[in-house]
């Protein structure tokens, strides 16, 4: 019996995605949305409208711009500036206002972010680096106790002792300098009036704050915002939040300066190494000198695409672009096949070896960027999987990093870190043809759980490795004061013939890479539509083990990739796509696995 024989014939048709199995991904990995509650109230009825086009699992098309992310509210506040004539950046400013309100387990003032934009009036790619630092007092043992042993992860997560610099309203103003036309304090005032005015706590709220009870109730002022009275926070609940709407007053009145000093910096800073039982080391003059930085784009040839995004310290451009590259060496047009998954499952896992040797921030250790996804390179590593065509195909037994051409002779030990999955991705094209790609994270859910000002802070340094060494070699990713520790993020925009052709990105910790490869084979490759591509179920390899979406016909690839050698885990994954599609019209979708929307006119 062969292994496509092994498939239940309704898998030769699975990833022509219907509408049905839509719903099926939303309610495997979404159950929160059956309580019957209504998630948002007095929504336009466009947005209303997007909300039944994701369900019924069909994209939203305009012919003007378009945008997309994680939650209504939010993509209501960009919408409005995008209909007003603003760019693409204005819009940014706004929705992550909103979202550092709505969605606080997931970004926010707080955290950090990565940016690629594509100018329209230029035909240039810019990305932005917007991610936290570590504090100039942390050491490399910053996460080992005085054994010199790691700390369990969230011993180190909970509390000050994670917190690094945040990145996002500086990345938020830096942008809007560049590329905004529209007033400043004008984009802030949605998220400023939602704030004071109050909003509906959605099931997605609700249910991490009632998930996280222990560690949300360990500090005060935390507990105050997410535990009333005692109670967690409820669906359908109205949330006010007057002191998250001051600090956006601030902002709103002197820019930034306002966050990076001043009282507001000596209360993040009083909150990081006064936290109970872990304090951290951030300073006021960590605040006063960070600044976000403009870094090349990492470009990978696909087909007759270009898949640009975010360079170190951001490991997702040079993993998700290795990926496409190694497949770029083989004809894969039959998803169904259990063989295109040994593929696609090969390369991520020799993809994410080089991370683990090689990636983290450049600023800090050389890196043979240009070698990782040089052409030939690619070539080599996708001679690895091509498989033996008379005895069989298997899986790769083990994996280890390539040699890269590198003009450097470093050793570099592998990584020791964690991410977990949490985090928000917003796409955008405005009126003039730019395009903005941006995920942006506190990291953890609820990051270090540390609220200071209506806002929570990060654990963004846990992303570094918490061990110093390997086998005698420093690790990259090592901890090291003013370091920008790696990251998976992998905002992305898709180039062909010097234009924007597909705007992308997830949260999900490592496993973002994953999610934002397979989707763009399945727009480009499989001819999907951009909410079928955003839809079909999950296979994720990144170390060995091959993970499959548990509530959805993607557990039907059990049997036959066992058959290929791989250990398989069913488990949720639970993405948080948005992306844009760029044709003759515009062609928008939002993950079904969670709570957002696009939306455009």
């Amino acid at each position: 019996m062969t292994l496509r024989q092994l498939l239940p014939s309704c898998l030769l048709t699975l990833f022509l995605v219907t509408p049905a199995f839509a719903q099926q991904a939303a309610d495997a990995v979404a159950p929160e949305e059956d309580t019957g509650i209504s998630a948002f109230e007095n929504l336009s009825d466009a947005a209303e409208a997007a909300l039944a086009a994701k369900a019924e699992g069909v994209p939203v098309t305009a012919d003007d711009w378009m945008v997309a992310a994680a939650n209504p509210l939010a993509v209501e506040a960009g919408a409005e500036v995008l209909a007003e004539g603003g760019t693409a950046a204005d819009a940014m400013v706004a929705v992550q206002a909103v979202l550092g309100l709505v969605e606080p387990q997931s970004s926010g003032l707080g955290g950090g972010a990565f940016l690629v934009w594509y100018d329209a009036a230029s035909g240039e790619v810019t990305t932005l680096d917007g991610r936290e630092t570590a504090p100039l007092a942390a050491t490399p043992t910053l996460f080992q106790d005085e054994n010199g042993e790691r700390l369990g992860f969230f011993d180190a997560v909970v509390g000050g002792l994670s917190v690094g610099t945040p990145g996002t309203p500086k990345l938020m103003e830096d942008a809007h300098r560049r590329w905004g036309r529209a007033n400043w304090g004008d984009l802030l005032a949605p998220a400023i009036t939602l704030a004071e005015d109050g909003f509906v706590v959605s099931p997605r709220l609700a249910t991490m704050v009632a998930g996280d009870e222990e560690r949300l109730q360990r500090f005060p002022a935390t507990a105050d915002y997410f535990y009333p009275n005692g109670t967690a926070l409820a669906a359908g609940d109205i949330l006010q939040n007057p002191a998250y709407a001051d600090t956006l007053r601030q902002i709103a009145a002197r820019g930034t300066e306002a966050f990076y000093t001043g009282p507001i910096a000596e209360d993040i800073v009083a909150t990081v190494r006064n936290a109970e039982g872990n304090p951290g080391v951030l300073s006021t003059l960590d605040l006063a000198l960070y600044d976000v930085i403009e870094r090349d784009p990492v470009c990978v040839g696909f087909r007759t695409y270009d898949i640009c995004g975010m360079g170190p310290p951001s490991s997702g451009a040079l993993t998700v672009g290795q990926i496409l590259g190694i497949m770029d060496n083989f004809a894969f047009d039959d998803p169904a096949d259990p063989d295109v998954w040994r593929l696609i499952g090969d390369a991520s896992r020799l993809a994410f070896a080089d991370r683990g040797r090689y990636m983290a921030d450049s600023d800090f250790v050389p890196m043979p960027t240009e070698g990782l996804v040089d052409p030939f390179y690619l070539e080599e590593r996708a001679n690895l999987i091509e498989g033996d065509r008379i005895d069989g195909f298997v899986a790769l037994p083990e994996v280890s990093p390539g040699e890269p051409e590198w003009d450097h002779a470093q050793l570099w030990g592998d990584d020791v870190s964690l991410e977990f999955p949490s985090t928000s991705h917003i796409s955008i094209v405005d009126s003039y043809g730019n395009a903005l790609s941006m995920t942006t994270t506190i990291e953890n859910g609820f990051g270090s759980r540390l609220f200071v000002r209506g806002f929570l802070l990060n654990n963004e340094l846990t992303d570094f490795s918490f061990a110093t060494h390997s086998n005698g070699y420093p690790i990259a990713n090592r901890v090291e004061p003013g370091k920008r520790p790696r990251s998976s993020m992998s905002p992305t925009i898709v180039m062909e013939d010097g234009a924007p052709v597909l705007v992308i990105g997830s949260p999900g910790g490592s496993r973002i890479i994953g999610y934002v490869a397979k989707t763009i084979m399945a727009h480009l490759e499989w001819d999907m539509d951009i909410q079928a591509a955003i839809a079909m179920p999950h296979l994720v390899n990144r170390f060995g083990t091959y993970d499959l979406e548990e509530g959805t016909d993607a557990v039907a690839f059990e049997a036959p990739l066992t058959e290929l050698g791989y250990e398989v885990n069913i488990r949720g994954l639970n993405s948080g796509l948005h992306a844009i599609s760029i044709g003759d019209t515009l062609s928008g979708g939002a993950d079904p696995r969670r709570e957002g929307i696009a939306l455009g006119n």
